[in-house]
């Protein structure tokens, strides 16, 4: 009961998506505020669901429009326990297997008591634009522009290539 109420105070003093200050895979802290006139693409990801080949696309898109848009993953294991490994594991994972350079935040929780307090943020700003409930599955994709809004959620089946994403970055 604590936690959950110091997470959602967290998130109501969060005034920005960059007010977050975050951990990556290799223990070093970052600032979403770094990427401040960039969109930014954040993205909870897993190492074991079917849909894990995005990683490859979310590269490919990081490394095509790398000067206005910055691409995150969070790994989460909150869906079918697709996401077991530590943070070391998943990182040597998608470098080995999918040459991921973008940034990953130390696996996190997306959903339920135990959410991080960025994806109560994002699920909260998501409802602000109509959608219930945003985070059903790995994934799903959550796009910031470059003011630090929320503009758009892409379910988990939407590829990081494809029009839908790519028309907010041309």
């Amino acid at each position: 009961m604590l936690k959950t109420l110091l997470i959602s105070l967290s998130v109501m003093l969060a005034i920005s998506i960059y007010d977050f200050k975050l951990v990556s895979l290799d223990g070093k802290s970052f600032d979403l505020s770094a990427y401040k006139g960039k969109k930014i693409l954040i993205v909870n990801t897993a190492s074991a669901c079917g849909f894990t080949p995005q990683y490859a696309d979310l590269e490919n898109l990081y490394e095509k429009y790398k000067d206005k848009l910055v691409v995150i993953g969070f790994p989460a294991n909150n869906f079918g326990e697709q996401e077991k490994g530590t943070n070391s594991e998943i990182q040597s994972f998608c470098k080995k297997n999918y040459g991921v350079t973008f940034p990953m935040s130390e696996k996190v929780s997306v959903k339920g008591t135990d959410i991080h307090p960025l994806f109560q943020y994002l699920t909260h700003e998501a409802e602000k634009l109509g959608v219930k409930d945003p985070i059903k599955w790995n994934f799903t994709k959550f796009l910031i522009d470059e003011k630090g809004k929320l503009v758009a959620v892409f379910p988990s089946d939407v590829k990081p290539l494809s029009d839908d994403i790519t028309k907010y970055l041309n």
